[in-house]
């Protein structure tokens, strides 16, 4: 079973999502759209973090996933 962690920093306006361990993170990489994306050694994306996420209403954070095969 995979596991998916999500924070959301209300001061700091940051959503971070992590769909690897956070503790293999080697390098970030900017997208340009306000999106960091966090690397492991071999370069694989294990997570991401979304700048100036910001949210009206104070109700729980709802997140649909959606899994793919290749």
């Amino acid at each position: 079973m995979a596991e998916v962690k999500v924070f959301y920093d209300q001061t700091g306006n940051t959503l971070t999502v992590w769909f690897g361990n956070p503790q293999d993170e080697h390098v970030c990489e900017e997208t340009g759209d306000e999106v960091i994306l966090m690397k492991d050694i071999s370069g694989r994306v294990i997570g991401f973090e979304k700048l100036n996420f910001s949210r009206a209403k104070p109700e729980p954070l709802r997140i649909a996933f959606e899994t793919l095969t290749v």
